[in-house]
């Protein structure tokens, strides 16, 4: 078994960026984990640790050296090898050249094709602290770092100026240079409470000495002691602490020692909606809200502070004063926006260019208009409703509110609309033309937030294609994957009868600069289903079931996926594979065959081609109520009783006869299954 010793490497820093340190953390962990498996290098685990002043990595039990190995290399053939009299052939004497030695010392290779001159050649691994350095400076140069900067007189560069870096084998220093620094085993702990150096024996006791230091290095253990000491301080007040995931991530990459401090605002502040407080103490001051049972706001707050005051008073009196005049704007904001009306606003949509070929807010909200009453006609929903959201929909954009809270666009919509005494459904939907926010978030709960939410989508993403600004590899600034997969779910997820590429046509035809409609909506049609392929990869349906799906060309996209789901519960009964087998067999057959199929089956004369037309005759009838009511996997369920009769069809009946008349009828009866099938999936495109 092979020695193994802990490694732990340190890089200690000015404070970095909050939001980016888990993104560095995982990517240089990441990095000495790729170089380690490059070099063979086995070891039990792997574990990155970061605080705002440092990113360090521990690996466990990692091997002290590469394993041997034996290499062989096959020459030149032995009879090609030698002349007639024995003296070695250029070619061999090439071969040993390349191999670092002479004919006379290599070996035979023999095997049942002949025998060839071989070079065999063991070779020791090299030691892990020899192959540490270049691992750990590849690790950092490949770190994903937008600017790096300079400092001081040094030539390198990173993220934030470096100033110690520890780098332990065991308990053995690892001498390098890494950024200008030579590598040892001296740290430093808190910067106020404990800024000397200390030293870290090994591995083992990274994370003790750190911590008598005022510093705790593990990223989650400091968020779970946020979470902790956050919600015992708003216990204090009778409250639960409001803790938003982004939030807590950015406090513990702020803080090494995160120390709670309660604060309290003027109640009056109440009478503004909890999403305005909360953007504001969130956004602005980093500070989690409190909050009641009941899920109301408290007027108290909760922050942490990275040092452990003898005056906990004074950072909280602080804080308090901070906020108060935040606050204040917001309340002011509230106060001067609810003066005029969402109403009154929308001449103002003018101002604002959308796109420069598109237009304006204006010109996109009327676009919308006419959107939202096409989804609300297929819909059979309120079109006077669906068109007045639209009309407001943007309106909020105006206001000082969403001026200085970009994040409120759409709740502060909601809540003026409500003031103006407009209908609730509209408010709702002026907040849901926004769902879903993010990857796996709630798709619009109403009816109508549905309706102005899909209207929205399709108008930017069909315009931004009609613009030519079609998103290429990474690049999609105007996010319109992100669009395209919250408009199929708001479709599939909702069970919303659209037909995407009525709607996309329907969309299209509302503007008015010069594009070609047909070319481009093909493009968006591509661009949508390719979006609906990873949708149903990632809710675990396979390719080849998709493909089945797409062969038939269903273009609702809630339709595609009842589809979808009856094609998986097929393949999973036991005459699946070979109905598959057989459909491909049909459709190659039909597509060779130089005779036409017969308008009409008549004159079978062989008792299974017989038996097959009436058992495909009944399952026609059969599958018609189903299909009406799309029950597809009944459908398909009812179509894989055909499997004894095709398999015996196929089995004793030659489809290719000489008798053209008789072809052409056991042709009709092929292309009668395969459209059964074809009613809901090409089938034949299931892999065995």
């Amino acid at each position: 078994m092979s020695e193994t010793k802990d490694l732990l490497f340190e890089l200690g820093c000015e404070e970095l960026p909050p939001k980016s340190l888990l993104t560095l953390s995982n990517a240089l962990l990441n990095g000495i984990e790729v170089g380690l498996k490059e070099a063979n290098l086995d070891y039990a685990s792997a574990q990155a640790y970061a605080s705002p002043r440092r990113l360090a990595v521990i690996i466990k039990s990692l091997n002290t050296a590469q394993p041997d190995k034996s290499i062989e290399k096959r020459g030149p053939a032995v009879q090609a090898a030698f002349a007639e009299d024995g003296s070695p052939s250029k070619a061999a004497e090439g071969f040993a050249r390349g191999c670092g030695t002479t004919v006379n010392k290599l070996g035979r290779l023999k095997t049942n094709k002949g025998e060839w001159l071989a070079f065999n050649q063991d070779i020791k691994g090299l030691a892990t602290e020899k192959l540490l350095p270049e691992i750990i400076a590849k690790s950092i140069h490949l770190l994903p770092i937008a600017k790096r900067m300079r400092w001081g007189s040094y030539s390198t560069e990173f993220v934030r100026p470096v100033h110690w870096a520890v780098l332990l084998f065991g308990e053995t220093v690892v001498n390098t240079e890494i950024l200008g620094l030579n590598t040892g085993n001296q740290s430093y702990g808190h910067r106020f409470h404990a800024p000397e150096a200390v030293t870290i024996k090994n591995a083992d006791s990274y994370l003790a000495t750190l911590e008598q230091q005022k510093v705790i290095a593990d990223y989650a253990q400091r968020q779970a002691l946020i979470a902790d000491k956050a919600n015992a301080a708003a216990y204090s007040v009778n409250g639960i602490a409001h803790i938003e995931p982004d939030l807590l991530e950015e406090v513990a990459a702020l803080n090494e020692w995160p120390v709670p401090v309660l604060g309290n605002f003027d109640s009056r502040f109440l009478d503004l909606p909890n999403e305005v407080l909360i953007t504001t103490m969130q956004s602005n001051q980093k500070y989690f809200p409190v909050k009641n049972k009941q899920g109301d706001l408290l007027p108290h707050f909760i922050t942490f502070s990275n040092i452990e005051s003898t005056r906990p008073q004074s950072i909280q009196e602080g804080n308090e004063r901070v906020i108060m005049p935040r606050l204040a704007d917001a309340e002011f904001f509230w106060k001067q926006d609810r003066k005029q009306k969402l109403e009154q606003r929308v001449a103002s949509l003018q101002t604002i260019v959308f796109q420069k070929t598109l237009g304006t807010l204006a010109d996109k909200t009327q676009r919308v208009e006419k959107l939202a009453e096409y989804i609300a006609q297929q819909l059979n929903a309120d079109i006077a409703l669906a068109k007045r959201a639209a009309h407001l929909a943007k309106t909020d954009l105006m206001t000082d509110m969403v001026g200085e809270f970009a994040s409120l666009q759409g709740i502060v919509g909601r809540y003026y609309a409500l003031a103006d005494n407009e209908p609730p459904e509209v408010a709702i939907a002026i907040e849901e033309q926004y769902f879903p926010k993010h990857s796996g978030s709630p798709t619009p709960a109403s009816v109508m937030g549905q309706i102005l939410s899909l209207a929205e989508k399709i108008d930017t993403l069909t315009g931004i294609f009609s613009a030519n600004l079609i998103p290429t590899g990474d690049k999609d600034p105007y996010a319109l994957r992100r669009a395209t997969i919250g408009s199929l779910r708001i479709i599939i997820e909702n069970k919303l009868e659209l037909d995407i590429v009525e709607l996309i046509s329907f969309a299209l035809a509302q503007f008015k600069h010069n594009f070609d409609p047909v070319k481009t909506q093909q493009l968006v049609v591509d661009f949508v289903f390719d979006r609906l392929k990873g949708y149903c990869l990632d809710h675990e349906y396979t390719a080849d079931e998709f493909d089945a799906v797409i062969a038939v060309k269903p273009t609702n996209p809630l339709d595609f996926i009842q589809r979808l789901q009856a094609v998986k519960a097929f393949r999973a009964l036991p005459e699946a594979e070979s109905l598959a087998a057989a459909n491909k067999r049909i459709i190659n057959i039909l597509k060779k065959s130089s005779t036409k199929a017969a308008n009409s089956i008549t004159g079978l004369v062989e008792t299974e081609e017989i038996t097959l037309y009436t058992a495909a005759a009944e399952s026609e009838n059969a599958i018609q109520p189903l299909l009406n009511n799309k029950d597809y996997q009944a459908t398909l369920t009812r179509l894989a009783q055909l499997k004894e009769d095709v398999d015996a069809f196929f089995d004793n009946v030659m489809v290719n006869t000489d008798d053209l008349d008789l072809r052409a009828s056991r042709l009709a009866l092929l292309s009668m299954l395969s459209s059964q099938f074809l009613k809901i999936a090409d089938i034949s495109k299931l892999q065995s």
